[in-house]
């Protein structure tokens, strides 16, 4: 088995590489060329602790495999990161694990990846106005995506913790963009692209503030009771989901669906618009809505280009588990 590090994949995997990785899993899930298993999740003893288990296989490379994606809080006090992923690839033919692979990293571009191929597909052309709801890490990563698929020029942030926003909006300066902190609302109040990447158990975008044409990425709802938006706003806008039924179970679509305001089946596959079966943005003044909830695919397509890149180059520490 070939075991790589964080460090490994940073010098292994680019967003170049993500966004086809992403992008060809996607289309891979609609054609039927690969299989989702429902997801599994879990806690340590400490109950705020959780992780999730999201396995897949992809049946036109014969990749199974899986991803174990951890949140710990406490980690903070130990100078540790406090989300974390590890995915583990399978031997099709023995089931014997052949890679397992640090992907906290890989996790955060994937996530960004798949942000971009929605935004790509259905965010107007001209979009340039971007509001980023939550200020961690991963807003960070998204951001830099959709700069390589649309010519974004200003930034608005809102976080909770106003350092954690400021120091965001620094940052984004630092790379030649107009950036600001703001209130929620006036950070999505205009903005052609909303993208929310909060861990929030509530409604935070009221459907009100979003204007015609905006496209929203919901990329933090991945679990029972997650929720960003408000119900309304979801139940207005043309709905897009890496997985639609995952989506409306896990995903920002659950409170709509559970509400009776919003039909699972309306729900669209953004691999059959990758695909050509379905269609984007067909009205400039529609909101349209990308639900991202994480599959499989998605971190299996990575951590294979990941392994691949470490065979070629000798990269990794090999481990016999049979010995």
């Amino acid at each position: 088995m070939r075991i790589l590090t964080e460090a490994d994949c940073a010098k292994l995997v680019d967003a170049v590489d993500a966004h086809v990785a992403v992008a060809r899993g996607f289309v891979a899930v609609a054609r039927g060329e690969a299989l989702i298993f429902p997801p599994l999740v879990g806690r340590g003893s400490d109950p705020n602790t959780r992780f999730g288990v999201k396995a897949a296989v992809d049946l036109a490379r014969q990749l199974p495999g899986l991803k174990i994606g951890s949140y710990w809080p406490g980690n903070r006090a130990l100078g540790l990161p406090s989300h974390g992923s590890t995915t583990i690839l399978l031997d099709d033919v023995t089931g014997q694990p052949f890679a397992l692979v640090a992907a906290t990293y890989l996790n955060a571009l994937r996530t960004a990846a798949a942000d971009a191929v929605a935004v790509e597909q259905l965010a107007r052309a001209d979009a340039d106005t971007v509001a980023l709801i939550g200020a961690g890490k991963q807003a960070w990563f998204d951001l830099a995506a959709i700069r390589r698929v649309r010519p974004i020029a200003a930034v608005r942030v809102f976080n909770r913790n106003t350092v954690g926003a400021e120091e965001l909006a620094a940052r984004v300066r630092g790379s030649g963009l107009d950036a600001r902190v703001c209130s929620i609302e006036e950070a999505v109040r205009g903005a052609a692209i909303v993208i929310t990447t909060t861990a929030a158990r509530e409604p935070l975008v009221r459907a009100e503030w979003i204007s015609p044409g905006t496209h929203v990425s919901a990329m933090g709802a991945d679990g029972p009771g997650k929720q960003e938006l408000d119900p309304a706003l979801v139940a207005a806008a043309i709905l897009f989901a890496d997985l639609p039924a995952q989506a409306a179970a896990i995903g920002e679509c659950q409170h709509a669906s559970s509400a009776g305001l919003i039909d699972p089946a309306s729900i669209t596959a953004i691999g059959d618009v990758l695909d050509g079966r379905a269609a984007s943005r067909t009205d400039p003044a529609a909101i349209t809505l990308f639900d991202s909830s994480g599959i499989a695919i998605q971190d299996l397509a990575i951590a294979h280009v990941a392994v691949d890149r470490a065979e070629q180059q000798g990269v990794g520490l090999l481990v016999d588990l049979t010995g």
